[in-house]
């Protein structure tokens, strides 16, 4: 169960950061829409629009460490069986 338990912290641990990095490693807060600069075409005002995208901060890979070391925690309750001789 301490095997287990560990190598589910590691892979915790593991898809966290990956995921956290291959969408952009936001260091801010979590966002789920960012703020995109369009022109309007007919009178040329700058104005800004929401594009719908899941940006994981800083909060998301805190989580994941969080949940990391609950799992590293609980897999010290667990004792080494001993064989009786």
């Amino acid at each position: 169960m301490k095997k287990i338990l560990r190598l589910l912290a590691l892979l915790l641990f593991v898809g966290t950061l990956i995921t956290w990095v291959v969408t952009g490693a936001n260091r801010g807060w979590t966002k789920t829409s960012e703020p995109v600069k369009t022109m309007d075409e007919v009178t040329g005002i700058e104005g800004i629009t929401y594009q719908k995208r899941f940006a994981p901060g800083l909060d998301f890979v805190g989580a994941g460490l969080l949940g990391t070391g609950i799992l590293t925690g609980a897999s010290f309750l667990f004792r080494k069986k001993i064989k009786p001789s």
